[in-house]
């Protein structure tokens, strides 16, 4: 019998897609795929890139650069990984808010190996001044640098080994033309869906010896939001209350006990969601409100909205960008159990 818990203030949302350094890094990195046939989901992107990476070794050549885009979480840092592992290369891992100057990435650049990976985190931020030394790295393989400066400066030209640039970014449209068109390969990674997801969470739960259910998989996958990272910690999270109030082994009744202590629901709604979407209905009507006004309203910056929020509820039809602003739709209505057309 599963024992009442009281609810719990947690400071972090535990459904966001983002990296918690509260996750251990070790463990983040076992559950991680090495090759493509152990990454699960994402089939069209997957078949794809079996073809980019067998060309390329037919070839002898590096593989041409590639920009991964999509929702956070979705496995894009592990995919440029596995890529680097089927290619038989190392990979250089960077992030565009990292690379503050021109010298910074000329530097990696420099020191990279024939055949590298160079993996860029979030390139749309990378300034527009280290951009540019991307240009003729990615089309000639050499790099421009200037030395001295005033009347006496001069530039060199460095030639840099045959590699491959991975992008990720989760806002491909803030990407400049001149640099998005500089890539060979585009690759859009979607939500996945609850299949595929209690998938993961079987493999995940194999891998750190939890025993768990199909039916308690299932329970977990579906509260996933479509997102691996997001399934991988709510296992953990359900794990503990296997732990404590149960037997250790993960049910669906345990599953749906924990996630409800944790205040997600059956649709991996948080609290955070139900807020947004009810100051939507109940202090705008049901919309249309500008991102800007709603922002203000739940205490929240309009990046957030954009990027952690939106996406999910849109996928699922909740919500509606139209030109006006952010609408509920009546199925969010009839989720929060709210009689369509009340406010």
């Amino acid at each position: 019998m599963i024992n009442e818990v009281n609810e719990f203030d947690f400071e972090n949302r535990i459904v966001s897609n983002e990296y918690s350094e509260e996750n251990d890094a070790e463990v983040e990195l076992s559950l991680r795929p090495r090759v493509l046939d152990e990454y699960i989901g994402q089939d069209v992107a997957k078949a794809n890139l079996k073809v980019y990476i067998e060309s390329a070794k037919l070839r002898g050549d590096s593989l041409d650069h590639v920009l991964l885009y999509g929702p956070p979480g979705l496995g894009k840092t592990t995919l440029a990984s596995i890529i680097a592992n089927e290619m038989g290369t190392n990979i250089r891992v960077t992030s565009g808010p990292a690379l503050e100057k021109p010298g910074d990435l000329a530097s990696i650049l420099s020191n990279l190996a024939r055949g590298d990976v160079l993996f860029i985190d979030e390139i749309h931020r990378m300034p527009r001044t280290v951009e540019e030394i991307l240009y003729p790295a990615m089309e000639d393989y050499k790099i421009d640098l200037i030395l001295g400066k005033g009347p006496s400066a001069r530039t060199i030209e460095l030639a840099i080994p045959r590699f491959t640039l991975i992008g990720a970014t989760t806002r491909a449209g803030q990407l400049t033309t001149p640099l998005r068109d500089r890539f060979g390969v585009l690759l859009r990674l979607e939500l996945y869906s609850t299949e595929d997801l209690a998938k993961i969470v079987n493999r995940s739960a194999k891998i750190l010896d939890i025993q768990i259910t199909e039916d308690g998989a299932l329970g977990i996958a579906s509260r996933s939001r479509g997102t691996p990272r997001i399934a991988n910690r709510l296992l953990k999270r359900v794990r503990d209350f296997a732990l404590v109030r149960g037997d250790g082994i993960i049910t669906d009744d345990i599953a749906r006990h924990a996630l409800a202590a944790l205040e997600i629901d059956e649709l991996g709604l948080d609290n955070t969601d139900r807020r947004m979407l009810k100051a939507i209905i109940e202090f705008y009507s049901g919309g249309p409100v500008g991102v800007e006004t709603l922002a203000a309203t739940i205490g929240e910056e309009v990046i957030t909205i954009e990027d952690v929020y939106e996406p999910y509820l849109m996928q699922i039809g909740f919500l509606a960008r139209t030109p006006r602003g952010r609408v509920a739709t009546k199925l969010a209505y009839d989720h929060l159990k709210i009689p369509y057309g009340r406010f």
